[in-house]
């Protein structure tokens, strides 16, 4: 994901906000908006670091740009004193896949990210975007807990794609204009745990709209299968990122009444086992500010939020997990398939992305 930008009317602060987007090779970018203290970002890539960070620096905006290597050290270099991490990084989707099955590659990545960012960035806000978000959002809550660093306020599963696409759909249907369209989606970010809520927009009629719903909850396949094998959505998930990144931004410097759909550590439904739940979020200085219930929803959406409470239940990981290992399926049962089940106790196994093949009948 490369590179999101500072706008020029982002307030200033008397202290830094440095920014670092993962993606393993560094890229440190320091946007001085003012004459204030720096704001920073950085980046890591796939490959290439010095080149792109010299390509970034042509850019006329004040700024200074650094590469960093694709090593340990550099990325402790990149991290140290982020106060946002945004961790887009890992495997695309390809048709026929789900999220879930990305889970075997991605979780690997996102556990050594967050390793990293606890032990060089341990009061960052942690924005995660690699998928399954639904998944990976607890395994970044365990490293940090691990490393005795975990605040619940400052960890948040990037949802803002859902919301994104749902205003989108509902406008096409509505010839109206998407920006005037607050669809509120709760859940998670995954096939049936995306609920959208039509009952609390302008448009109360499109409640039972199977289409739409459908539209909604799996709009990635649509991108997926347009790419034909080449990706899934990078360029409205880069926009949403970056939407939810600079409104972190703007709460971080004091503004009041910032609100985003998130996937966070939530007390919503914790008495029914789901640790993390996407609902509104007020964002402030501290992270979360405040946590949003669901609210009056229609019935036909509560059965729907009730099919995404029981699939998000199974999310949970009934131990921590250790950093240097994770308990996932290699080859799970059919009847481990359909009862969903995520984690199996048994032998703990390195998570090798070379010797680790993603096993597409697994939703983990």
């Amino acid at each position: 994901m490369l590179p999101v930008e500072l706008d020029s009317h982002c307030p200033s602060s008397s202290s830094s906000t440095p920014v670092f987007l993962s993606l393993p090779s560094t890229i440190s970018v320091e946007d001085q908006v003012s004459s204030s203290p720096t704001n920073s970002i950085g980046f890591t890539i796939l490959t290439q670091a010095p080149g792109v960070a010299a390509d970034i620096s042509h850019i006329n905006t004040k700024s200074n740009v650094t590469g960093y290597e694709p090593t340990p050290s550099g990325l402790a270099a990149a991290l140290k004193g982020a106060e946002i991490v945004l961790i887009p990084a890992g495997v695309p989707r390809k048709p026929g896949m789900t999220r879930d099955d990305l889970f075997n590659t991605n979780a690997s990545i996102v556990r050594d990210l967050a390793k990293a960012a606890a032990e060089s960035a341990p009061n960052a806000n942690i924005l995660v975007i690699a998928n399954p978000v639904n998944s990976t959002v607890p395994i970044v809550a365990e490293v940090f807990k691990s490393k005795g660093v975990y605040n619940p306020k400052r960890l948040f599963g990037v949802t803002s794609l859902d919301v994104v696409r749902a205003s989108r759909f509902v406008s096409e249907l509505k010839n109206t204009d998407p920006a005037d369209e607050a669809i509120t989606v709760v859940g998670g970010h995954s096939g049936v745990t995306i609920v959208p809520l039509f009952s609390q927009s302008k448009h109360a009629d499109l409640v039972g709209n199977a289409a739409l719903l459908n539209r909604v909850q799996f709009g990635g396949d649509e991108v997926v299968k347009a790419k034909d094998g080449a990706g899934s959505a990078t360029l409205s998930m880069a926009m949403a990122g970056a939407r939810f990144a600079e409104s972190l931004l703007k709460a971080a410097q004091g503004e009041k009444g910032v609100v985003e759909p998130t996937f966070v550590d939530s007390p919503l439904y914790k008495d029914q086992g789901v640790d993390f739940f996407a609902s509104k979020v007020e964002l402030g200085p501290e992270g979360a500010h405040k946590i949003y219930e669901v609210g009056k929803i229609a019935p036909e959406e509560q059965k729907l939020l009730d099919a995404a409470l029981v699939d998000l239940k199974k999310v949970r990981s009934p131990y921590p997990i250790p950093l240097s290992t994770c308990y996932i399926h290699t080859n799970c049962s059919p009847t481990e398939h359909r009862q969903g089940s995520r984690f199996r106790q048994a032998e703990p196994r390195q998570l090798n992305v070379a010797r680790t093949p993603v096993n597409p009948q697994c939703r983990v």
